[in-house]
């Protein structure tokens, strides 16, 4: 059985799909997936990355391209009445049901719904209130949304993520290998099938030379 661990941040759409699509895109393998919280801001500045909504004509084409995605693959999306936002009460609602940084897959689930499902806006209060209502079963003993260990979980959570490579979401962690982004999906199926290719050629784009001076 493999161990997949898949970094995602609310804020992502892409992170949505790809949740909602990887049991179709893996069915017949045998896997197990740790839902990894992270901060995706964190990591776009970590290397200078504005995102693609920092840059206005790439923001207008995710948007659209997302909500086609949507639509063409049947998985219900609908852009939430404000993005970008501030994901940090959502991520650390979900961190709330957790004691080691990992979620299960109703947590991640329920609190990607209640972005992208509807066109909402995220951080509506009464909302937000429903949301907490939605997790209080699954919410560990001490672990307050705004608790120092919740923040630091997040914290850690970012930080590991980084060390691994990780500079996006959604990204997908297995046998040391990272894949990143929805349309990673087919590549991530190959290499927990085995596919020989991963053995072969894994490594052959960073010993390509930059052609860039300074």
């Amino acid at each position: 059985m493999k161990h997949i661990t898949f970094y995602l941040d609310f804020i992502s759409p892409y992170a949505w799909l790809a949740f909602e699509r990887l049991p179709e895109a893996l069915e017949g393998l045998s896997y197990r997936v740790e839902y990894r919280p992270v901060l995706l801001g964190a990591l776009l500045q970590q290397h200078g990355n504005p995102g693609p909504a920092g840059i206005r004509p790439k923001r207008d084409w995710t948007y659209r391209h997302v909500s086609w995605l949507g639509h063409a693959l049947g998985v219900p999306l609908q852009m939430p009445a404000r993005h970008p936002f501030n994901p940090l009460p959502l991520l650390r609602q979900a961190l709330s049901c957790s004691v080691d940084g990992s979620i299960n897959r109703f947590v991640a689930g329920t609190v990607l719904r209640h972005v992208w499902v509807g066109g909402h806006d995220a951080l509506d209060a009464a909302r937000l209130d429903a949301l907490a209502a939605a997790l209080a079963p699954q919410l560990q003993p001490g672990m307050e949304p705004g608790s120092p260990e919740v923040k630091t979980m997040l914290r850690s959570n970012t930080d590991a993520a980084a060390a691994q490579g990780v500079f996006g979401v959604p990204a997908f962690g297995v046998d040391g290998k990272l894949f990143w982004g929805f349309d990673g999906l087919p590549m991530l199926r190959a290499c927990v099938e085995g596919d020989a290719w991963f053995e072969q050629q894994w490594d052959a784009p960073a010993r390509v030379p930059s052609g860039l001076s300074g």
